[in-house]
């Protein structure tokens, strides 16, 4: 067996455990994310328990997930392993989307919903505390004093270590700084998704705040998986959910990836390792979450924290996807 990773970690907040820039993403275990069209797939309670082994065995110990992945199953296998293992992450958790289908359904960050939805989630899990709890979205419905005050109040009854916000951009997170203080930022960032580069990213910097990067490998874009003029293959995101990742379908991203595919064979790393360490290369993102769908899938992190870019790799990658 290979020793465990050493992952660095970044301050979080006074008396919460620091955030490891490593951390397992939960959300395909009983699902595909918050969708609820796929609520019972994704990975089952085995798989994701073989998953968690792997990732804890590799040195990853920090846990995202949230009350709406999978209609709470992702919170529900984190809780059953730990329980079976005898071992304690440090938990990411968050709230906003529905739990279930149902048309009108119950989601948004109202007070009350807010200290709801962390009760059911905590029972799920197990816990009486979770280290990081997080605003799923924004929401227009809700003034963000009065959401972001119900946060502070679980941190100040001890139920959560920090709060913060995600999917927020420049001008909803620079309102979050001016209402309250939030502590972390997540959002969408890759190499094929760098629309928080100009603002949000430099903002968090600037405010001090941790900055986590959720769908590091944009959905499998940057695996190599997808291939210009090829099929995509069964049972990936552009067969499953491809909304999000339609408008990658060009011939700049393909020309990217191929320049991503010859620098990743000429250092002997996947893609995948490539592209993570390009997002570890950034001293201004506190935590990458990954998702992988199997153990072997856990193989890029290492490749990351062991073979980090050279400034002008980084660079020359920077330039390739623009």
């Amino acid at each position: 067996m290979s020793p465990p990773l050493s992952i660095d970690s970044r301050p979080l907040a006074d008396g919460v455990p620091p955030l490891p820039r490593i951390a397992l993403g939960c959300g395909n275990f009983g699902g595909v994310g918050s969708a609820p069209a796929f609520f019972g797939q994704g990975l089952s309670g085995d798989e994701a328990g073989e998953l968690m082994d792997a990732a804890w065995e590799l040195g990853i110990t920090h846990f995202d997930t949230a009350d709406a992945y999978g209609g709470g199953r992702s919170e529900r296998a984190i809780g059953a392993w730990m329980a079976a293992r005898g071992v304690r992450p440090t938990l990411t958790t968050k709230t906003f989307n529905p739990m279930t289908g149902d048309a009108g359904a119950d989601h948004g960050l109202a007070p009350e919903r807010i200290a709801r939805q962390l009760d059911s989630s905590r029972e799920r899990l197990g816990v009486e505390h979770v280290e990081l709890y997080l605003a799923h979205e924004y929401d227009p419905d809700v003034p963000l004093p009065d959401a972001l005050g119900a946060f502070e109040r679980l941190r100040a009854d001890g139920a959560i270590g920090a709060y913060g916000v995600s999917n927020f951009d420049a001008t909803q997170l620079q309102q979050a700084l001016d209402t309250a203080a939030p502590r972390a930022i997540q959002n969408g960032y890759s190499l094929l998704e760098r629309g928080d580069e100009a603002a949000v990213l430099a903002l968090s910097d600037r405010a001090g705040i941790a900055y986590g990067v959720y769908s590091p490998l944009c959905g499998g874009w940057l695996t190599g998986k997808y291939r210009r003029d090829a099929g995509y293959p069964s049972g990936s995101r552009m067969t499953q959910r491809p909304e999000p990742y339609l408008a990658l379908a060009t011939d700049h991203t393909f020309t990217a990836l191929e320049a991503l595919e010859a620098m990743s064979q000429a250092r002997g790393t996947s893609m995948a390792g490539t592209a993570l360490a390009w997002l570890l290369g950034d001293e201004r993102i506190g935590q990458v979450v990954i998702g992988p769908g199997r153990p072997a899938h856990l193989e890029p992190a290492r490749e990351a924290i062991e073979r980090p870019l050279t400034t002008a790799e980084r660079q020359q990658l920077t330039e390739a996807f623009g």
